[in-house]
């Protein structure tokens, strides 16, 4: 009856009892990951959900850092490919939410007093894979670290990504090596501080936008926005599933969940793409913002 199976011309490299597609994909391995802790019918779902959560992001942190190795190697046409995938990969990653929205209280509830019961309580924005994301997209602080005190890998793998330049500051380092004179104390600043956002660094956004020479600079900038907005959307999404499933109550280790997640949407990577949005175009005669 299996005969036929036989005369499959597969490498020897698959092992007995696999097609070349599970041996390739782990499938086995994949779907033994998701080991829930109680009975309720939506909690293999919610894991699902946050297991493709965690591999977006790592997705997205191999793209930037491959993004940031062809910066520095001045590639600046395979850099706008590999970040042009880092807006793809958002599709999946803010789509994951649609997955959970028929969670209520109720549901949400009952599944996490399981889980805190077996594991304690803890939440994806203070995972070291989240974690790692935020500070290549600039958003650096440093008081994040301490909850990887018990993870002393972890904690080593994340401070050095914190100390490191991120995303941002490899592109105004690919600037001012193009003549867009960026300031030393931008280019030279201490990394593991929050990015303080520069007028200097705003003109010459500006000046790129209004330069037919600066194409290319212009196109770098539109997928930086494309991520930073993204990213915020994936944020929004975030706050809005945590007032449908906890409303006011406390989520965040005593914190209300609303008041900790809502000044996150202020966190803008690359903040100048942004501000220079006011000063890009001239209006024409006739429009309201027209200056005479």
């Amino acid at each position: 009856m299996l005969d036929h199976l036989e005369n499959r011309n597969w490498p020897q490299g698959t092992p007995e009892g696999h097609t070349p597609y599970s041996a390739w994909l782990k499938v086995d391995e994949l779907h033994a990951l998701q080991q829930p802790v109680g009975d309720h019918p939506g909690e293999y779902g919610f894991i699902v959900t946050v297991h493709i959560s965690e591999l977006c992001w790592m997705l997205i942190i191999r793209e930037i850092e491959a993004a940031q190795r062809q910066l520095r190697e001045d590639k600046l046409s395979d850099a706008i490919k590999t970040l042009k995938r880092v807006v793809s990969h958002h599709a999946p990653l803010n789509a994951t939410w649609k997955s959970i929205s028929w969670m209520t209280p109720a549901d949400l509830l009952a599944m996490l007093s399981m889980v805190v019961e077996k594991h304690g309580q803890d939440t994806a924005l203070q995972g070291c894979t989240y974690r790692r994301m935020v500070y290549l997209l600039g958003i650096k602080q440093a008081h994040h670290l301490q909850h990887f005190e018990p993870q002393p890998h972890r904690w080593q793998e994340l401070k050095a990504v914190l100390e490191s330049p991120g995303l941002y500051d490899d592109v105004l380092a690919y600037l001012n090596r193009r003549g867009k004179t960026v300031s030393a104390s931008v280019l030279d600043r201490d990394f593991s501080q929050p990015y303080q956002p520069s007028k200097d660094v705003e003109k010459i956004w500006r000046d790129i936008y209004s330069s037919p020479e600066d194409e290319d600079l212009c196109q770098l900038g539109e997928v930086l926005t494309d991520i930073a907005e993204e990213f915020t959307n994936w944020k929004y999404h975030h706050l809005m599933a945590t007032r449908r499933t906890f409303g006011q109550r406390a989520a965040y280790f005593g914190e209300e969940g609303i008041s900790w997640l809502t000044p996150t949407l202020e966190e803008f990577p690359f903040p100048e793409l942004w501000s220079a949005r006011t000063c890009i175009g001239d209006p024409p005669v006739g429009c309201p913002h027209h200056k005479a």
